[in-house]
Order: C-alpha cells, then structure tokens, then sequence
C-alpha cells in the first residue's frame, strides 16, 4: 500500500441526496449508513444474506394483504 494516495481526480459515485437519506436512516436506527446501504443494494440484487424472521415475516405479510383490500379485515 502507499502512503498516500492521489484523489484529486476523483469523482463521488453516489449524489448528495441519496447519501442524506441514508445518513437520516443511520440516525434514526443507530445503525451505519454504509452498512444499511449495502443492504438495500443487496436487497436489490436479489441477494440479501440475511434471513427473514418473525417479524419481518409479519410485515411482508400486512404489506401483501392490505395490497388485497379483500383481504384488510384480517389485519
């Protein structure tokens, strides 16, 4: 590795308005902004390493139900 790196040319790959609204999502989890981004890009890719549990399960659920309005009375 060098001692110093050169990044003046350098140009940042993600705008400002995205970065905000994961620093805002960081802020109110306690949880890093890096670390909720390479979720959601996981979670985009189809690729999410982490299992879904009880209470992820009931969310996706209410979420699919409520899509269904035939269906809302039983939320």
């Amino acid at each position: 590795m060098k001692k110093e790196y050169d990044f003046s040319k350098t140009k940042r790959g993600i705008d400002n308005v995205v970065l905000e609204e994961f620093r805002q999502w960081s802020d109110e989890s306690d949880r890093g902004y890096q670390t909720i981004m390479n979720e959601a890009l996981r979670e985009y890719l189809g690729r999410s390493f982490h299992p879904v549990d009880e209470t992820a399960s009931r969310e996706i659920l209410r979420e699919e139900l409520t899509k269904d309005r035939r269906l809302t009375f039983l939320g």
